[in-house]
């Protein structure tokens, strides 16, 4: 197994003139591939960091039934994937990867090196034993699978204004070329900053127009009521052509929808960004969590109102239902290899910008054997983007939706390099990209209204 010891040198300043969108602003010209998580919770300290990653030195890809692993020696290794006995292990094989790589001892209460990237929806073929159709015509097409190891990664503390700087730099002489923490430093404290236009060139489009995007509907509708599915959740894509630069469009997003959880991804020929209200999977000292959502209605403007309608949300049968079975569905993924499965909290009301949902707390313990990857992978992709049972109601989804989804309902987030304990903070992908796609998500139960309002945008 190939073995590379990173050495971290960090530099600690004061925040509070900086923010995640003026540092990445600053920084993305300078360097290709910068990535940005961003927390929009300022005012507690269990969601306050905001991480901004640039300069990529090892990549894990699993793309067109191929596996790579380029490391930080300019090596690289490729392995085809096929339904054969002999087809690696996709979540051993990370894992190995992970391993690979050797930190120092880490004397910080929050993540400052690790992988960063995504998981598709259709990676789920990859973890389970379930068909999801390839479109080789698919224009959206990007890999799977996509984590890198970034040389410097900073770390934003909103409720401390504190921003750290770290760089992660293999052991040994310095051979590159890559710049120095001093120089980041001058780039990141430096006034001026670039921006760019954003023209809207074309009407938006849909890749079926409402009357077939009622007949799916119904069909889901239909599998409820039958008893083939509880929950399906199905989708149709938007798009609209655009030119200029898409950071304006996040920009926008974080001040309209500004949700827990915020991300923005550049790799150069694509870029994912959008927003989330919760973490589809929390794992730290050996505890794993899911925030199962569901059960929602719009905000008034109107606090009395608001307190009216999450009573009336509280007690209404339907959300009540599809919010039980999403809990269920959390307990029986965590009890795959996770033991002490507990409902934690149950139902509670939280308010956000323009929604009001109800959100529970799943946990369970990871068993000493088994890996927070492996954990991961049996609790993908979030209940609230498929449906219950998961894995029929994702056939169903393969069945009715003409494209693949792609990046839509699968994962974003950081895994640590951590050999015991290893910590995962994933969020479910609800992107936008390309050419600006959206793809709004009807939740079909037994008891859902139709006709159904068109689109509908959850946030």
């Amino acid at each position: 197994m190939k073995h590379f010891k990173l050495q971290t040198r960090s530099q600690k300043m004061l925040a509070d003139t900086l923010t995640p969108v003026s540092i990445y602003l600053r920084l993305r010209d300078k360097f290709a591939n910068t990535i940005m998580l961003e927390s929009s919770d300022y005012h507690g300290s269990e969601n306050s960091f905001s991480y901004i990653c640039f300069h990529p030195i090892a990549r894990f890809e699993v793309s067109g039934q191929q596996l790579s692993c380029q490391y930080p020696d300019g090596s690289q290794e490729v392995q085809c994937l096929d339904e054969g006995a002999a087809s690696p292990n996709v979540v051993e094989a990370f894992q190995h990867f992970v391993n690979c790589f050797e930190t120092e001892a880490d004397q910080y209460n929050f993540p400052q090196n690790g992988l960063f990237g995504y998981t598709s929806y259709d990676s789920v073929r990859y973890f389970e034993d379930i068909h999801i159709r390839t479109y080789p015509d698919d224009k959206r097409r990007i890999p799977d699978v996509l984590y890198q190891v970034f040389q410097f990664v900073i770390a934003i503390n909103h409720f401390k204004n504190e921003l750290y700087l770290f760089e992660h730099r293999l052991e040994g002489p310095e051979t590159d070329r890559s710049p120095s923490l001093t120089e980041v430093e001058t780039i990141v404290l430096s006034k001026n900053f670039p921006t760019y236009q954003f023209d809207i060139l074309d009407e938006e489009q849909s890749n079926m127009d409402d009357d077939t995007y009622r007949h799916m509907v119904q069909k889901g509708i239909e599998h409820c009521q039958r008893g083939d599915v509880f929950q399906i959740v199905l989708s149709r894509q938007y798009t609209q052509a655009f030119q200029g630069d898409e950071f304006n469009v996040y920009r926008s997003l974080r001040s309209i929808n500004p949700s827990p959880y915020l991300f923005y991804f550049d790799y150069g020929s694509f870029k994912i960004f959008g927003s989330s209200p919760e973490a589809q999977l929390r794992v730290n000292q050996g505890k794993a969590e899911i925030h199962p959502i569901a059960g929602t209605i719009r905000r008034s403007g109107h606090d009395q109102e608001d307190a009216e309608m999450a009573r009336q949300l509280f007690d209404d049968e339907k959300e009540n239902a599809e919010h039980v079975m999403l809990v269920d569905l959390a307990r029986n993924d965590l009890s795959r290899n996770g033991s002490e499965v507990q409902v934690e909290t149950f139902k509670e009301i939280q308010y956000y910008s323009h929604l009001i949902h109800l959100v529970s707390k799943v946990t369970a313990r990871i068993e000493a054997d088994k890996s927070s990857l492996r954990l991961y992978a049996d609790t993908f992709p979030a209940g609230t983007l498929s449906g219950a049972p998961k894995y029929k109601a994702m056939e169903l989804i393969d069945r009715y939706e003409n494209q693949n989804r792609g990046y839509y309902g699968g994962a974003i987030g950081f895994i640590s390099m951590a050999q015991t304990d290893q910590e995962v903070r994933v969020i479910p992908l609800i992107p936008q990209t390309g050419l600006a796609p959206v793809l709004p998500s009807p939740r079909s139960v037994f008891d859902a209204s139709y006709p159904l309002r068109l689109p509908i945008l959850a946030g």
